[in-house]
């Protein structure tokens, strides 16, 4: 490794937050926390005073409408159903005349932020805690080399995600819970790429929950055998330990084996803390109806409310599985019912989080890989009524609140009909450097050293938003 080396902790720190795990898992694998893996995942200092200690990613899969959500275009609505003079930008598929948008605009809170119906409720009780980019871009209209992009910094290789970087980085509050945890039911494209390690360490890797399980005993891999004492496990898995490592000497550039050597001792520790931070049942009635736990990213946003109550770093939603916000036709139905299931979650944690006082130290984002054009999708096969938008990554929408960032504000604009970022446009290279500036990190600073050059999550680009921060 080079540029940042996990610091050393003062003596009695990992004994301190080895303490507070209390009895049970945490106390029987004492010996185990102290090897090689856990010292990795150590708490640790960042590079100056963070602002936040948390991330909680909402992310919208598939892409949703700038021009439908946060950024109105009264010019696109009077050009409906005519060509856009300034032409058509190059996206995915072939697109024709301007496409007015079907949802309602107005302005909300003091800041007069403007919002659509689609995000009603999450704009009418926090407009004012919103920092709203509207000068998003990246690089390529499809969805698995942006996804990529805003997940790992890179559209073309499997680089380590933002939550790998931030954990080998930070480590963990919480020795029973992994540092890094995405929340998403089924998997969306790319899998697992959005959230490995890659040349990074394996117990840097995210936890991957399928959410659409609800027990929480179905939701952690359950490796307890029941009919052993939890002593007699321990033993057990300390000689598979063991033999792990002895295999993995003899396979030394093999990150998926060392990741999944790693998942085997995180599991173990997991079922007891886990089990407890995923059981809604604790939780009050009023809680329960605030969330809408009934429907399943109510259950998300809560369940992420109370892992980053418990000392994990980063958290991710992934919101639109079996029909994604990718409304490549039939949009004012798509957009409104993906609205009714995200809006009303969404302004429940940022409610919940500012109420315990947690939304000053929680860095929450929301927005999906890119947007949608304003012109309509040209669908193929005849007697197809044009009704969607194609993919747009010249220009789209991302917000944040909390975690030191400004409230009530919007940053940046793209052109009349909402198709290119003009005004202070943001790469996603500069989201993840202003994201790793608020957790404590100088961007440019945190590399590790692979295949004989020193790796960042920016590469050799981005640059701080200062403008929005607080």
């Amino acid at each position: 490794m080079s540029g940042f080396h996990p610091l050393s902790t003062p003596a009695g720190s990992r004994r301190d937050a080895l303490l507070s795990l209390g009895a049970g898992i945490g106390a029987l694998a004492l010996p185990e926390l102290l090897d090689a893996d856990t010292t990795a995942l150590a708490p640790r200092s960042s590079h100056h005073q963070p602002r936040a200690k948390h991330i909680i990613h909402i992310y919208l899969n598939g892409g949703p409408s700038q021009v439908d959500t946060w950024d109105p275009k009264p010019v696109l609505d009077r050009h409906d159903g005519r060509p856009i003079p300034v032409g058509n930008l190059t996206t995915e598929r072939e697109t024709g005349v301007a496409l007015a948008s079907p949802f309602r605009f107005q302005q909300y809170g003091d800041s007069g932020l403007w919002a659509s119906t689609v995000f009603e409720k999450t704009a009418s009780r926090h407009a004012d805690r919103l920092c709203v980019i509207r000068s998003m871009h990246s690089n390529t209209p499809n969805h698995e080399q942006s996804m990529r992009l805003m997940n790992c910094g890179d559209e073309r290789l499997s680089r380590p995600s933002y939550g790998s970087w931030l954990t080998y980085g930070l480590g963990t509050e919480n020795q029973n819970l992994p540092g890094f945890v995405t929340l998403c039911p089924g998997l969306p494209v790319a899998d697992f790429s959005n959230w490995r390690s890659s040349f990074l360490p394996g117990v840097y890797q995210g936890t991957y929950l399928d959410t659409r399980k609800k027990a929480a005993e179905s939701l952690v891999a359950n490796i307890r055998n029941k009919t052993l004492p939890l002593d007699a496990q321990r033993q057990q898995l300390n000689l598979l330990a063991k033999l792990n490592r002895r295999h993995r000497e003899t396979r030394k550039e093999d990150p998926f084996l060392e990741a999944r050597i790693a998942s085997f001792e995180l599991a173990f520790r997991m079922q007891l803390e886990a089990t407890d931070a995923l059981d809604l049942s604790s939780e009050t009635r009023t809680t329960h109806t605030l969330y809408g736990t009934d429907k399943l990213h109510g259950r998300q946003m809560l369940m992420a409310r109370r892992l980053v109550e418990r000392g994990v770093r980063v958290v991710q939603c992934y919101h639109g599985d079996v029909q994604p916000w990718d409304s490549h036709e039939g949009l004012a139905d798509a957009h409104a019912k993906l609205g009714r299931e995200a809006d009303g979650p969404i302004a429940a944690l940022l409610t919940d989080l500012a109420q315990r006082g947690l939304l000053d130290e929680t860095l929450v984002i929301c927005g999906g890989e890119f947007g949608r054009t304003p012109a309509v999708e040209i669908p193929l096969g005849a007697n197809r009524k044009p009704t969607g938008r194609d993919h747009n990554h010249h220009g789209y929408t991302v917000w944040m609140a909390g975690g030191g960032t400004r409230g009530g504000m919007t940053y940046g604009t793209t052109d009349d009909f909402g198709y290119r970022a003009v005004d202070k446009p943001v790469h996603v290279h500069d989201l993840h450097a202003t994201m790793l500036h608020l957790m404590g990190f100088d961007h440019e600073e945190l590399t590790y050293h692979h295949a004989g050059r020193d790796f960042r999550l920016t590469d050799v680009h981005g640059r701080v938003l200062d403008e929005l921060l607080a």
